[in-house]
């Protein structure tokens, strides 16, 4: 490592370096993921960040938002309160049809496989 890259490494923030450590986590254990676009069938890998249930819905909800080191996913599971095994820090892989909300990919009710620790 050079010292330019050196200092660059230094001069990193907590969430860059979170970041990194995502991306070579899921880059290690995963095959790189599908371009994401709109209404378009994607394959998806990361991170767990967060799991919530919108509190104004009638339906039960339960969505997380993964992070693959560059780009944040929301998937969202119509039906469901919970998950077994879905919680923050889980890496997890996903697939379905993307649809854009807000800007926010999302793919709802995805067939997902939870990656165990090496």
């Amino acid at each position: 490592m050079g010292l330019i890259s050196a200092l660059r490494e230094l001069g990193k923030s907590a969430t860059e370096h979170e970041a990194d450590e995502i991306r070579a986590r899921t880059r290690a254990q995963l095959a790189p993921c599908d371009p994401l676009r709109d209404r378009q069938p994607a394959r998806v890998a990361g991170v767990v960040r967060s799991v919530t249930m919108p509190a104004k819905v009638n339906v039960p909800v339960l969505m997380a938002e993964i992070f693959d080191g560059e780009t944040a996913v929301q998937l969202v599971w119509i039906g469901r309160r919970t998950i077994p095994g879905i919680e923050p820090g889980v890496l997890l892989s996903a697939r379905g049809r993307v649809a854009l909300r807000a800007g926010v990919p999302t793919i709802f009710n995805p067939p997902y496989e939870i990656v165990p620790r090496s």
